[in-house]
């Protein structure tokens, strides 16, 4: 929005050429052309990145399935991420080791922020 309001202020109030402005800022005349001609009230272009699937995204739900298994084991008997990269390698995974290690540490916060708790099915009293 800064740069929108540079252009305009150079345009309209100290009248210089779009060939000048856009030798002075290094924007493309086109582009100083079209923020000229826009409503003042409009807010800078934004480029909006449409979301894509990458390469992890079919391995979600092996990995899903392998964390909940491991999350019931005790600390020493479950998987690395390592362990983890190397079963997915195996069924045909071709991305890199840290955007598993990264949904790895993403899946245990939102797994760690989830109540977990023990709720007795049959209380045994004593007599």
């Amino acid at each position: 929005m800064e740069m929108i309001c540079k252009i305009r202020r150079m345009y309209f109030r100290d009248k210089l050429s779009l060939h000048e402005i856009s030798k002075r800022t290094g924007l493309a005349r086109n582009t100083i052309r079209t923020w000229v001609r826009k409503p003042a009230s409009k807010a800078e272009p934004r480029y909006v990145r449409q979301p894509k699937p990458g390469k992890l995204t079919p391995f979600c739900p092996t990995l899903e399935q392998a964390l909940k298994a491991d999350s019931f084991r005790a600390k020493h008997n479950r998987r690395t991420g390592k362990a983890l990269f190397e079963q997915i390698q195996a069924e045909g995974y071709t991305g890199s080791y840290s955007r598993v290690t990264d949904f790895i540490r993403e899946w245990r916060g939102k797994a760690g922020k989830t109540p977990q708790g023990f709720v007795p099915l049959l209380m045994l009293v004593e007599n």
